[in-house]
Formats: structure tokens, sequence, C-alpha cells
């Protein structure tokens, strides 16, 4: 499984149908967030996501958008008697984030939070997959992230198999996990009956960012981007100026990836009623997308 949540999809001003930035990943189990905007654990308990498989926060910039749902989430995982480490990935500035929460008076927690800081080229390394730190461009020190699921193994031939004459049972077993098995006097190898490794799921997500060559080529053919998408093409000016990027603009990087699907977050309190303007300007340009809404969820599938 792997499974989005949005919890924020808001710019920096929250309003009554958008929270600030937060994504929760599910994957298999273990959860992930990308970013903690203030409210976040309330938007957990609205999805029933849980919380206490919580392993990681990674933090894309410290802007207080991004930011400020941590204190009070770590006091409630301390409440429900959380005793596991809880870990927190950044750029430049995250140890000094981690000790201020301590000097607010959140010292005292049941468990251990650390604090990792992070640089574009970054990678942490879990089993089955990846989480790789991208360069973004923001008006801050800032970071993408790129989660990336290790390759799959090849399809099974059971039916290659019975012909070379491995029986149903035990042998099969081996061969699917590489090991070669003798059959009637002949070594049949894991690679006459397994076919070639497939690839794992890859998702992106760019935290406030203008669109930038590092996240382009972070998110080549990757299934899903996440993308900044605060304004209209109207206002590329101010998105300029602000370092966000506009939904064309998300859109256009989403075609020079050749990603799957695209979803634009971030958006804008001016667009907080009504963001079909931002939908439609960057379906012109890549017809895959559509803009998060709080709450949304969805499943990354495998591909072929």
């Amino acid at each position: 499984m792997l499974r989005v949540v949005f919890l924020g999809t808001g710019g920096a001003l929250p309003t009554v149908n958008r929270n600030p930035s937060s994504i929760l990943v599910n994957r298999d189990g273990e959860l992930l967030l990308f970013d903690c905007g203030e409210g976040t654990q309330q938007q957990m308990m609205r999805a029933r996501t849980g919380m206490m498989s919580l392993s990681s926060i990674f933090i894309t910039h410290f802007h207080a958008d991004h930011v400020l749902g941590i204190p009070g989430l770590l006091q409630t995982l301390s409440f429900h008697g959380r005793d596991a480490p809880l870990t927190i990935y950044g750029p430049a500035w995250v140890e000094q984030f981690v000790k201020l929460v301590s000097l607010l008076g959140y010292s005292r927690l049941n468990f251990e939070v650390k604090a990792v800081p992070l640089k574009a080229g970054d990678t942490v390394f879990r089993e089955g997959y990846a989480i790789n730190a991208i360069a973004s461009e923001h008006s801050v020190p800032s970071l993408a992230y790129a989660l990336v699921e290790n390759e799959r193994p090849g399809r099974f031939d059971r039916r290659r198999a019975e012909e070379l004459g491995v029986p149903i049972g035990p042998l099969f077993s081996r061969l699917q996990k590489g090991e070669p098995v003798e059959v009637n006097g002949r070594l049949v190898q894991p690679n006459e009956v397994i076919g070639p490794c497939r690839k794992g799921r890859k998702l992106i997500y760019t935290g406030d960012t203008r669109p930038c060559e590092a996240i382009i080529r972070a998110s080549k053919n990757a299934d899903v981007l996440i993308h900044d998408g605060t304004l209209a093409q109207e206002k590329a000016d101010w998105a300029h100026e602000s370092l966000h990027s506009t939904a064309k603009e998300a859109a256009e990087a989403a075609q020079k990836a050749k990603v799957k699907r695209l979803i634009l977050t971030h958006i804008s309190s001016r667009y907080t009623d009504d963001s079909s303007v931002l939908l439609e300007e960057a379906k012109e340009v890549f017809e895959n997308t559509c803009v998060a809404d709080d709450l949304m969820e969805f499943e990354v599938l495998y591909g072929e």
C-alpha cells in the first residue's frame, strides 16, 4: 500500500476550506509526514489516519505554515504513550528548530525527537524504499522530496517452470528467491523462469518552490508529482517574486518530466472558493492533473 492523504492544501493563509501544508503518506502501515502546518493533528483525526505509527516528519522549509503543527502533534503523541523515537528531517535549521520546540515546554516527552539535517543530494534509506532530498527554489533554504521504492522482482512464469520439470512446491519458492534448483540432473536458473525486475513506485513532493530543473530531473517518469500550484497565470509576476509556481508552470514541469499524474497544492487563499482557473490552466498543458482538497486521499498503484 502507498496511500496519500492531503491534510492541508492551502497557501500561507489558512482558510475555512484549506489548512496549511501537510501531506501524510502511508506505506504498508508506516506513516510519513511531509510538512506539518498548524492543525495537522486534527486533520489526522478527521481522516482517521492514526498517529502512533508515524516514523518521520520531512520538512521542506521552515516557514511557519509548514511547521507550526509539530509542537502540538508531539505533545499529543506523548499523551497517548508513545515511547518510540521520532525523526524530523529538514534543511538548514532543523536542529535549531527541534531545540526551540523543547524550549517551548515540550522537553518532557515520553520519546526522543531526533533532528537530522539534509541537503540536496542526500538520501534516507529505509527497508524497501528511500527518500531523496532534492534542491528546490524558495526564499529560505528548502528541499523537495522523492519517495522512491526499490525494484520489485520480475514475474514468476509458472508455466515455464513446469515445462522445465520443476514440481509445484518448495522449489518454486527457491527460484522466486533467486536460488537455482536442480531438477532431473539439470540446474534450472532463476532467470529462466523469472522476468526482468519491475520498477517500484515514485512519488514527488515539491513543497514551496519555483519550477526548477532539479525537481524535473528527480520527477522523471514518476507516478505522482505533487507540485506547488499557488497561483494562476495572471499572477505569474507575483509567483516569480514570491518564489512560488503557477498552475501552468507546474503542468509544464510535469510534462517535461513525463510523470503519470500531477496534483497541485499550496493553493492561494484567493482561490479558496473556486480553484477551477488553476485546474483549467494546468490541464491545457498536462491533462492528467487535479487540484488537491483537504482530506483528499488516493492510492499510488503499481505500473507494469
